[in-house]
């Protein structure tokens, strides 16, 4: 066998941008639904762990960019949380997760094997202190964080007037016609943000 006939693996580095695409793509499916809806209908108190869809997608927004502020050394740290409802309107907290998923998108890209294994500092306040991270672990908390609060607002859209949207659909290759104008409409949003009306 010669290094031609090997098959070619990818680096596990990789991965980490097909989440990062993966959330992005979600944010998408899952905020043109909501823009649907009124700004009472978003704000509206529902079931859930955060009783709304506004307050569960600004939890995610700040959770991404707290991790992100670590994952950077920003320093920011638990200040981040000082506003947890920065974007009362679906319309402007979108425009905010674009800027947000873009930025993950491209620290994502910009990764190497070796990276992964970089400390990261988390500011975890006074009574924790600050803990120590792999970027390979802070970065798989980050999207199954994102997968987790997104199913509490998909579950709480089945109680509005909106269809949940499909946001398993962006692995598998059959899937590809799925989402393929989906992928259009993010590669536009990675040059100009605005919503996904």
């Amino acid at each position: 066998m010669t290094a031609s006939d090997a098959p070619h693996i990818n680096p596990l580095s990789s991965h980490y941008t097909a989440m990062a695409r993966n959330n992005a793509w979600s944010n998408l499916r899952l905020y043109r639904t909501c823009l649907t809806l009124t700004d009472e209908a978003f704000a509206e108190r529902r079931v859930s762990f955060f009783p709304s869809l506004q307050l569960t997608l600004n939890h995610i927004l700040l959770v991404d960019r707290y991790y992100f502020d670590a994952l950077v050394d920003g320093g920011k740290g638990l200040t981040i949380f000082d506003n947890e409802l920065p974007y009362p309107r679906a319309a402007d907290l979108w425009d905010a997760q674009v800027e947000s998923d873009r930025q993950l998108l491209a620290f994502c890209e910009s990764l190497t094997d070796d990276a992964l294994q970089r400390d990261v500092r988390i500011d975890r306040g006074p009574a924790v202190g600050v803990q120590h991270e792999k970027i390979g672990s802070v970065l798989p908390h980050v999207f199954v964080h994102q997968i987790h609060h997104r199913g509490q607002a998909h579950a709480m859209l089945s109680g509005t007037t909106a269809a949940p949207p499909q946001l398993d659909e962006f692995f598998l290759a059959a899937d590809a016609p799925l989402r393929a104008p989906d992928l259009r409409e993010l590669a536009s949003l990675n040059e100009l943000p605005g919503s996904p009306r």
